[in-house]
């Protein structure tokens, strides 16, 4: 008997267009950008790439973007061995767009005072949002985040719980350059960031790509 299914209960993919990339790859690094801009304010740290640059910023002073994307520069040999030529590209792509974004948002916004507490939950769930994006489009921003997605899907390991893992060495970190109680403060953002990841990429929860 010939199946007569329809076919949109059946599992299938659908290919994201080039728009459609794009628009992910500005909606994902705003929200980024403007999670580590909270954080920023809020003197707190976070992991993963950004988190070195973040930390970096603290102790020098340096500009946050220029140091998100020199800090990323030894992790593309490994996404292009590891993940293809796709995925480097748009990593890089993702990683130049929040670097600029970075330096620019701070002539846009200016946040004179803020909840630290705030800025780590509210921080922690834009970042999170943003990456989640970026990976639905086959991007990341580099570093960690690239090495728990390919974990994941040669693996099977979950992308969020590896992340977790190396960002809470990252954060821990920040001891050398913050206050103890700030670096608290940064574990929780760590943890709602990742929560949002685990939460929501799991393998084969998400068809499109």
């Amino acid at each position: 008997m010939t199946d007569s299914t329809p076919s949109a209960t059946k599992p299938h993919t659908l290919r994201h267009g080039p728009s459609e990339d794009a628009l992910a790859f500005v909606t994902g690094t705003m929200a980024v950008a403007l999670g580590l801009y909270l954080l920023q304010r809020g003197e707190l740290a976070t992991g993963g790439t950004a988190g070195l640059a973040l930390l970096l910023h603290h102790a020098t002073g340096w500009s946050l973007g220029g140091l998100f994307f020199a800090v990323n520069l030894p992790f593309y040999i490994f996404a292009q061995r590891a993940l293809g030529t796709r995925f480097t590209l748009n990593t890089f792509a993702a990683v130049a767009l929040l670097s600029a974004e970075t330096a620019l948002l701070p002539h846009f916004i200016s946040v004179s005072a803020i909840n630290p507490i705030f800025a780590a939950v509210m921080g922690g769930l834009l970042i999170g949002m943003g990456i989640l994006a970026l990976v639905r489009h086959k991007a990341s921003l580099g570093g960690v985040g690239g090495l728990a997605l390919y974990l994941q899907e040669r693996r099977g390991w979950s992308a969020g719980k590896v992340q977790m893992a190396v960002d809470c060495l990252i954060v821990a970190s920040a001891f050398f350059v913050m206050e103890p109680v700030s670096v608290m403060i940064s574990v929780l953002g760590a943890i709602v960031l990742n929560l949002v990841l685990a939460m929501n990429h799991r393998p084969g929860r998400y068809l499109g790509f």
